[in-house]
């Protein structure tokens, strides 16, 4: 399923109109090139002249839809152009085995004792292959519930901390430590901890430190107290947040496919966007809006807006359909959106069978 906005008037196209919009649209998306009207004359099944086709164009171009990126050149389609055509006029077609099965098989043979982000690079990989875009995965850190924890010094106030999931899944953790804490301590929080913590999450076994705690003050020592304290503060954070992974593979690709200085200087805009995880956490809030597949094209998505990319992204979701990340396809706004929306789709499906 897509889900896209509607455009209204514009859907009232007669049929001439529809089909030389059409052709410039799917000229554009497999070239990049403006399309004159004697190209587009040669191509249509009812025989028109250019003068004709030129009057076409002109109406389409007034309604919005094409522009003229130079003087006596031929046009190009709009963002809204773009949006009308992938709402209204766009097939798309279901994926071969071949591609079902480059799709699992890659994943599915990253899943096996691998980690969670190996498999989210490998998805990201693999789509950046099969797409020629750049393949993009965001996904949340779960809080998970836990079998082991360790705390490990590497300098006199920095420590790693060492978690366990009960899924096998092992992560390392940064956290601040006391200037005057033993080297006992870090022993005797781990045994205190591991006592408590298994099948618990870290923000559920927080809550039993505390309520453990207020009822029995003197079973921690002041300086392990405050070792569990900056530890798990550090992973659950004070309002709740948890952070978030970030994997963009293929950016070659996008370089690849430039044709012109104005399309590199958007792809090299692009790249920067790319680094500001900040905004990128936002894929997450838009893929959650809807069903299935979103495409946003352009200024639609205020994250690549002054890019001239697009974004085609679908949510993966655990076994109660909670939304547990977004993988998806970045590239010029004439990405193959016939086939790269199937490859999202699909692919979205496969690692949440595999993570969830």
């Amino acid at each position: 399923m897509v889900t896209t906005g509607g455009q209204g008037g514009l859907r009232e196209l007669d049929a001439r109109s529809r089909d030389i919009f059409r052709r410039i649209v799917e000229a554009y998306l497999d070239t990049g090139d403006p399309v004159g009207s004697r190209n587009i004359s040669r191509l249509l099944a009812a025989p028109l002249s250019p003068a004709s086709v030129r009057n076409v164009m002109s109406d389409l171009e007034a309604a919005g839809l094409l522009y003229a990126p130079h003087t006596s050149a031929g046009r190009l389609p709009t963002e809204l152009g773009l949006r009308f055509f992938v709402d209204a006029m766009l097939e798309i077609g279901d994926l071969t085995e071949g591609d079902r099965s480059a799709i699992e098989g890659r994943l599915k043979a990253s899943g096996i004792g691998k980690s969670v982000e190996d498999v989210l690079t490998e998805a990201s990989q693999t789509l950046s292959g099969l797409t020629r875009g750049a393949g993009v995965v965001l996904t949340q850190k779960a809080d998970p519930r836990l079998r082991h924890i360790e705390f490990v010094r590497i300098e006199p106030t920095r420590g790693i901390v060492v978690l366990v999931g009960d899924n096998g899944t092992v992560e390392n953790r940064l956290i601040d430590l006391p200037p005057d804490l033993p080297a006992s301590a870090l022993q005797e929080a781990a045994n205190y901890l591991n006592a408590r913590i298994r099948g618990r999450t870290l923000s559920e076994t927080r809550a039993e430190v505390e309520r453990q705690r207020a009822a029995r003050k003197l079973e921690l020592d002041t300086l392990t107290a405050r070792l569990v304290d900056a530890g798990l503060a550090s992973w659950s954070g004070a309002d709740g947040s948890r952070p978030q992974t970030l994997i963009v593979r293929g950016r070659a690709n996008l370089l690849d496919d430039v044709r012109a200085a104005e399309d590199l200087e958007r792809i090299r805009a692009l790249f920067e966007e790319l680094e500001s995880s900040e905004d990128l956490i936002e894929l997450l809030g838009l893929a959650d809006a809807g069903e299935g597949v979103r495409i946003f094209i352009g200024s639609e998505n205020k994250l690549f807006g002054l890019s001239g990319s697009s974004l085609v992204v679908s949510p993966y979701r655990d076994t109660e359909a909670r939304v547990i990340g977004v993988v998806g396809v970045i590239g010029p706004t004439r990405l193959n959106y016939a086939r790269v929306v199937p490859m999202v789709d699909y692919t979205a499906r496969v690692v949440g069978r595999l993570l969830g």
